[in-house]
């Protein structure tokens, strides 16, 4: 390691790092892999500009731009000029293309419900709809919020949001209507798009209800407009009350309304959405995306980092809440044609072999989820899987956090029946597409790490001081504008100045993550700067502990967090879950630590292990590691409402406190 490296290059022992597994690309995967032509890198890198307008040149445009990129950092604007749709991109194009019967929805609900959507279709849809927001006096600029269960309509909305020239900021059918509240209040929404209901590991989730209480503080809403789930299915009044004048039933709103409507022209950097996510002061952070630059980041990436062909079956296990659901579900895939797989409800509902099922019966090509899925997986053992037919999986992604190798390898054995390559991929809300990732038919991959930056992004790690570092630990940066970044925060500019361009320079974009580069210039993520535990001088990720402990044949899950500690500053908290028919046990206690101490080194012991049957996660599965630093530290517990089970914290602060004592 840089003996230059200041602070983060303590960001532990290098033990964890030296993986040794690699997985070259097969030689039948490369001969026919949409890029398997090294010169890429170097050529977008030598002339970016020349590089991302030829992607932006396979877009749809009505009027072509006259300037590529105007950099006045941290500010950017992308395709000076240009003026296209989203929604044409996404389905007009390839109507007119001939493509108007091919599949672009396979939509699979949780009760077993389906439903198929050719490109035509999704059209006439999405049109019918665009004018019955329009007959409801939306108009270009104006915001709407979305709050859908995971059905086709979800999609309708988005692109008929975006064919009128409207914002769309769309909110996850899992957050509480306060949460809604803040994004619809923040955002000054016109309209909320909603649902009566939707299904999760069977319960309703009345998701009108929710919106009735977030709209009593939202003056600005002036309609509310309700998809019913189910026909065969009336709510009480008291689940689903239609307050007359106000709210209006889907199926009410389109009734007779032609299908066909004009696209609104869309400036290249004009306002496409704003997607929320948290921020360390609480307040959600309105990230902005515009038509132009998006569009080309996400059509270049889906076509390259999946592989994508004509024939193949796309599946992003994601929300459309989430900015994954945003560009690998709505933008990516539509705009590159793409048939994709859409599912409603829980991986574990009925059972546990859900999610096989699914790729089995729509014959899934691409599998894109997240390693908390597949470490669930893992605990629930490899005989679901293997129930169900895989053999058209051609290509794994991973996306939402750091996997670490033993879940990468379970993947790679269980799922990919160790052929087929995985793309494990680093990319924020805010980038808007993928940054960091393997090409599949290019790159050789190492279980946990993210590879290299996709060409024509310009990653970087710099130390404390800004100083590159050719290998070893430190930040990771983007030093070069890129066409899907944020533009800004809605209504609070110096707000993005400040989080995202204040770190080094304005010229530098801060993600927030720490990282190690190894010799061979890979990246390997080790959780967000605030997930970094300083202990005794030492800067420990507190995704290498839970990777180490992972390691372990008898750990199913782990999450861990410093808490305060008077001599080494922080002392280091697990939280375990362990695989079904473990009995959790003094002996295996004293076993983890040891095992971490021998993976990563003695500094990285954990202080405490506290055994659990579950975690504190959100209802997308994200662990909330902020609420565990409160019980490790005695504190109060901050705000809960995200969980899927709020009930969990509670319940493992009192366990915490009883080892304590």
């Amino acid at each position: 390691m840089s003996e230059k490296v200041v602070d983060p290059s303590n960001l532990s022992i290098e033990d964890l790092l030296h993986e040794q597994r690699k997985f070259p690309p097969s030689k039948e995967f490369q001969s026919q892999a949409n890029i398997n032509d090294e010169s890429i890198y170097e050529l977008a890198a030598k002339d970016p500009e020349t590089y991302w307008a030829n992607w932006a040149k396979e877009l749809k445009w009505s009027q072509p731009w006259s300037k590529v990129c105007e950099w006045t950092p941290p500010h950017a604007k992308w395709f000076l000029g240009g003026k296209l749709n989203a929604s044409v991109n996404c389905l007009d194009r390839h109507v007119e293309n001939g493509l108007g019967n091919k599949t672009a929805i396979l939509w699979e609900g949780e009760p077993g419900d389906s439903r198929t959507l050719t490109y035509q279709q999704l059209l006439d849809e999405v049109s019918r709809f665009a004018n019955g927001l329009r007959k409801l006096g939306i108009r270009k600029g104006d915001r709407i919020a979305v709050y859908m269960p995971m059905t086709p309509e979800a999609i309708i909305a988005c692109l008929a949001t975006a064919r009128i020239g409207a914002v769309h900021s769309v909110v996850f059918g899992g957050f509480s209507a306060e949460s809604l509240s803040d994004r619809i209040q923040d955002a000054s929404a016109k309209l909320v798009i909603t649902g009566d209901f939707g299904w999760r590991r069977g319960k309703k989730v009345l998701l009108k209800q929710a919106v009735d209480e977030a709209v009593v503080t939202c003056p600005t809403i002036t309609n509310i407009v309700v998809l019913k789930r189910d026909q065969k299915i009336t709510l009480a009044d008291d689940q689903c009350y239609m307050v007359s004048g106000r709210d209006v039933w889907w199926h009410e709103l389109v009734e007779g309304l032609d299908s066909v409507c004009e696209p609104e022209e869309m400036d290249s950097e004009d306002m496409l959405f704003t997607l929320y996510t948290s921020g360390t002061t609480g307040k959600p952070k309105g990230i902005v995306h515009t038509t132009g630059g998006y569009m080309t980041g996400v059509y270049a990436t889906t076509k390259w980092v999946f592989d994508l062909k004509p024939d193949d079956v796309f599946w992003c296990t994601a929300d459309v809440g989430w900015i994954t659901g945003h560009s690998y579900i709505i933008y990516g895939p539509l705009s590159n044609a793409a048939t994709i797989v859409v599912y409603e409800g829980a991986p574990d509902a009925p059972d546990k072999g859900r999610f096989w099922q699914i790729v089995e019966k729509y014959k899934v090509t691409i599998f894109y989820t997240a390693p908390t899925a597949i470490r669930a997986f893992m605990k629930w053992g490899e005989s679901w899987p293997q129930k169900s037919d895989l053999s058209t999986l051609r290509l794994l992604g991973s996306v939402g956090e750091p996997i670490n190798p033993e879940a990468w390898m379970w993947y790679h054995k269980y799922i990919g029946g160790e052929k087929i390559p995985i793309v494990d991929t680093w990319w924020q809300t805010e980038t808007g597409a993928i940054m960091i990732t393997p090409l599949p038919g290019l790159t050789t991959t190492k279980p946990g790490s993210a590879t290299k930056s996709f060409p024509g992004i310009s990653a970087e790690v710099l130390n404390e001081k800004g100083e590159k570092v050719e290998a070893g630990g430190g930040y990771v940066c983007i030093t070069k504008p890129w066409p899907s970044m944020l533009r800004t925060i809605f209504n609070d500019d110096q707000r993005y100045v400040d989080t995202y361009w204040s770190k080094w320079n304005k010229e530098t974009y801060f993600p927030g993550d720490g990282i190690k580069k190894d010799e061979e210039g890979y990246f390997w993520f080790l959780g967000r700067v605030d997930d970094v535990m300083n202990v005794a001088g030492h800067r420990i990720g507190t995704a290498e502990v839970e990777s180490a402990l992972v390691d372990h044949e008898v750990v199913a899950e782990s999450a861990v967090v410093g808490k305060k500690h008077d001599i080494k500053g922080e002392a280091i908290v697990a939280f375990v879950i362990v695989k079904e028919g473990i009995t959790p046990s003094e002996e295996l206690l004293q076993e983890l630590k040891q095992h971490v101490s021998k993976k990563i080194g003695p500094i990285a012991r954990p202080e405490d292990i506290l055994f659990t049957a579950d975690l504190p996660k959100t209802r997308s599965g994200k662990i909330m590691r902020r609420l565990l630093r409160d019980v490790a530290d005695g504190k109060a517990l901050g705000d809960t409402t995200t969980l899927a089970d709020p009930t969990v914290v509670e319940s493992l602060r009192k366990k915490y406190e009883a080892i304590e004592e």
